[in-house]
């Protein structure tokens, strides 16, 4: 805990998933053209946080560090005081199907790609589509990562996937959707962070709802607003009561469609919340960290998990119950 601040620690988090990535995931060729949002999402979000006071970690995909609008983005984002971190290098949320040899050439492109950027290699790293493996995770290890945010411990990502391909084509590019957002056994993973085995890779989950282990995070309350405004806010404020009671830090995660609307990602009609306009998904979400904030000292995912360490993290979970993989 920072001595300054006599509240516990929470972090926010953003997966900087462009428009390409998502038309890749739902089967749709343009993605081949590379779509992308950046240039709009990407202020939009420094100013939400900015306002808000919040420094964060950004989770980038390589494929677009390599590209002017995506290096553009790391350097704004890394002159704004947040850390960035890996997403890959081609978002494919089937990194359990991955060899060693292929996992090490999402990792190695993408760490170049953000330190010719200009942002300090990463040390953290998130799977598309919480997608993680054995082989992935002694990779990290190998390379000195300080943490891991893959894991997303709720029973709700086969009915996530089914929602998601709907009406989907199947093609090369979307191989692996059968596999998208895990199984149910996913409900047993941890709630809390802990290590990896004996190593000082630490797994920092992306918060689920306490007991009852549903999301929390950014889409799944803008997709509650859409259907009740109100209930989205009290389902927020009940969960944070619930990691309050149950002395779970929450670690919140963001997309940048959280702050786009339809007409700022187009092809994107299937995904939740986006005839919803873009100004008023930022009210929300500016409401949402300023609530998290009442009660926690928020942070990036990086310095979430230093200070996790000073304090002490004694959890650990073997890896081999990351789930399935090589």
């Amino acid at each position: 805990m920072n001595p300054a601040s006599p509240l516990p620690p929470a972090s926010v988090s953003l997966d900087l998933d462009n428009l390409w990535a998502y038309l890749k995931t739902h089967g749709d060729p343009e993605w081949e053209r590379r779509p992308s949002f950046l240039p709009t999402a990407v202020p939009r979000l420094l100013e939400l946080l900015g306002e808000n006071g919040v420094a964060t970690t950004v989770f980038v995909v390589g494929a677009d560090a390599e590209r002017e609008d995506g290096a553009k983005a790391v350097a704004e984002i890394t002159a704004a005081g947040h850390e960035v971190a890996n997403h890959s290098y081609g978002h494919e949320p089937w990194l359990h199907r991955y060899s060693r040899r292929q996992l090490e050439n999402e990792l190695v492109r993408t760490e170049n790609a953000i330190v010719a950027a200009g942002a300090p290699r990463p040390v953290g790293f998130r799977g598309p589509g919480y997608s993680v493996s054995r082989m992935l995770l002694k990779l990290l290890i190998e390379r000195g990562y300080a943490y891991d945010a893959s894991t997303l411990p709720t029973w709700i990502g086969p009915l996530a996937r089914a929602y998601h391909n709907r009406g989907t084509t199947a093609t090369e590019g979307s191989r692996g959707r059968e596999d998208l957002f895990g199984g149910f056994s996913r409900v047993a993973a941890p709630i809390h962070p802990y290590r990896w085995g004996d190593s000082d890779l630490v797994e920092l989950p992306v918060t689920t709802m306490p007991l009852a282990r549903v999301p929390i995070h950014g889409s799944y309350l803008l997709w509650l607003h859409g259907l009740a405004p109100k209930a989205a806010k009290a389902y927020f404020a009940a969960a944070l009561r619930l990691c309050r009671a149950r002395g779970v830090a929450p670690s919140l995660l963001l997309h940048p469609t959280d702050v786009l609307d339809g007409a700022e990602a187009p092809g994107m009609e299937f995904f939740p919340g986006m005839t919803v306009p873009g100004a008023r998904k930022a009210e929300l979400l500016g409401w949402v960290l300023a609530a998290l904030r009442r009660h926690y000292e928020v942070v990036g995912t990086g310095e979430h998990v230093r200070r996790l360490r000073a304090a002490g993290l004694d959890r650990a979970r073997g890896l081999d119950r990351c789930g399935p993989g090589r």
